[in-house]
């Protein structure tokens, strides 16, 4: 019997730990869709209703059957995407290095790291798209902030908004959002605004921190969006996150059956690097990296979506 490709391939475990351990400050698609660890096959959607806030009639009497309680229920099977870049380092690199004969570490870890940081771009842009989409929300789980609403209009009431739609997740999940991702132009308007600057004008000379806009809008995380991506060499970068996104996402002890607005379906062992191989064709040292996962939405009532928050 022939072996299977996985069978086949020779994965390098000390470059596969660098891709798992890279990290980059500008994305934050993690804390709307922390990852979750599923089997690259067989798996399925575990979507969440208010199954773990109900109220259960729990009194067993002797000899009765214990009333039993299921959180989530399972719907599609999970279909997840392969992402897949070759790193390269060119043989030119080694003339430096005296006796060499292929790239040391340090080569290897950034050739890695600069294809996980184009891979991780990839998911950011995925779950944005997925985050940002007014149809994946109901009518009382969105809002198009206009005119005076706007958070760059001095007349805004950035805080009496945001209770509002606290108010709208907590109503439908039984409990409050806990973390707010803005665009970057959203966080600038919030930091020069009047209302927020008279708050702080006493306590802080420095300027708005993400830690102050948690303070003043009762939230757990606040995180900016920093991520940008240019269609080709000659586009302009636009913003991956341009609208506000208030939602509930547990923050420790993630598991498949924990109430969350999203997760990042990953597949067993990814992202992975296979063992480098020397490509006489262009003279280089090829890295391969592969990265299955896919962001969902798991619990749309865990969400808010604020659009336009800024003119």
């Amino acid at each position: 019997m022939p072996l299977s490709r996985d069978q086949n391939r020779v994965i390098d475990p000390v470059l596969t730990n660098v891709a798992l351990a890279y990290a980059d400050s500008e994305f934050i698609a993690h804390e709307l869709f922390p990852s979750i660890v599923v089997p690259t096959s067989g798996a399925k959607v575990i979507r969440f209703g208010k199954e773990a806030f109900r109220k259960y009639n729990m009194r067993r009497a002797p000899g009765a059957k214990t009333a039993r309680v299921q959180f989530g229920h399972a719907t599609d099977p999970i279909a997840l995407v392969q992402d897949a870049l070759d790193g390269v380092v060119p043989r030119e690199f080694l003339r430096d290095l005296t006796g060499a004969t292929r790239p040391l570490i340090n080569l290897e870890s950034q050739a890695v790291n600069s294809t996980m940081s184009i891979m991780l771009r990839g998911l950011e842009i995925d779950a944005a798209t997925l985050a940002l989409d007014a149809t994946h929300y109901d009518v009382n789980h969105k809002e198009t902030l206009s005119g005076t609403d706007q958070w760059d209009n001095s007349s805004s009431d950035p805080r009496k908004k945001l209770n509002v739609y606290k108010e709208a997740i907590r109503g439908s999940i039984g409990a409050y959002p806990n973390v707010l991702v803005l665009p970057p132009k959203a966080f600038n308007a919030l930091a020069d605004h009047g209302l927020l600057k008279d708050q702080f004008k006493y306590t802080s000379p420095d300027s708005l921190t993400t830690g102050m806009l948690q303070s003043y809008f009762g939230i757990a995380k606040v995180v900016v969006g920093m991520g940008v991506f240019a269609e080709d060499e000659t586009s302009d970068f636009t913003d991956i996150w341009s609208h506000a996104v208030l939602a509930y996402v547990p923050q420790m002890g993630q598991t498949i059956q924990r109430p969350s607005f999203g997760y990042n379906y990953v597949g067993e062992g990814m992202p992975l690097v296979e063992e480098a191989w020397f490509d006489k064709g262009v003279k280089s040292w090829i890295y391969p990296v592969e990265f299955e996962r896919r962001p969902i939405i798991t619990g749309q009532s865990a969400g808010f979506l604020i659009q336009n928050p800024t003119s």
